[in-house]
C-alpha cells in the first residue's frame, strides 16, 4: 500500500462490474434462445391454421348437406359456395332458400390464409357429392407440410 487511505470496499466495488464482452455474450445467448422459441411458435401457428381450415371445411360440408336437404341437390360448380349466402339465379334455382341464407354473417369465409375455398360439384374425387378444398399456405395446388392442400376427400393432409 502506498500510504493513501481508501474507504473499505471501494476497490471491490470498482472491480465487480460486467465487462462489455460478458454483456455481449448474454445478449447473444438470449437472441439465440428467442429465435429458437420464435421458430417453434411459428410452426404451431401454421399447424393451427391448417387445423382451422380442416374445421371450416367440415362446417361447410354440413351447411352444404343442409342445402341439399332443402333443394334435393348440392349447388353446382357454377353456383359455387356463394349459393349458400344468396339465392342463386343460375339454373337449377333452389326450391327452398331460407331468409338470410345458410351462413351467419351473409358471407362465405375465406380459408385461414385469406384465400377463397375451392368448390366443385359434382366432384372429381367425390362424384356423388362435391369436392371442397383449400390450397394451403402457398395458395397453389399440391405442396407439403403447411403448403399441402386441405381437402374433404383426404383425412391425412395435416400431420402432427
Amino acid at each position: 500500500m502506498n500510504g493513501i487511505a481508501t474507504p473499505a470496499g471501494t476497490r471491490d466495488r470498482l472491480s465487480s462490474g460486467f465487462t462489455l464482452i460478458e454483456i455481449m455474450a448474454v445478449v447473444l445467448i438470449i437472441g439465440l434462445l428467442s429465435s429458437l422459441v420464435g421458430f417453434a411458435v411459428f410452426q404451431q401457428v401454421d399447424k393451427g391454421r391448417a387445423t382451422a381450415a380442416k374445421a371450416q371445411i367440415s362446417s361447410l360440408e354440413s351447411v352444404l348437406e343442409l342445402y341439399r336437404m332443402d333443394n334435393a341437390r348440392f349447388p353446382t360448380s357454377e353456383q359455387g359456395l356463394q349459393a349458400l349466402v344468396e339465392r342463386s339465379t343460375v339454373s337449377p334455382e333452389p326450391r327452398d332458400f331460407p331468409a338470410g341464407g345458410y351462413l351467419k354473417g351473409g358471407r362465405v369465409p375465406d380459408d385461414p390464409w385469406g384465400e377463397p375455398y375451392q368448390y366443385e360439384s359434382p366432384g372429381q374425387n367425390n362424384p356423388h357429392a362435391f369436392d371442397l378444398w383449400s390450397y394451403g399456405a402457398d395458395a397453389a395446388p399440391g405442396g407439403d407440410d403447411v403448403n399441402a392442400d386441405i381437402t374433404n376427400w383426404f383425412d391425412d393432409t395435416i400431420e402432427g
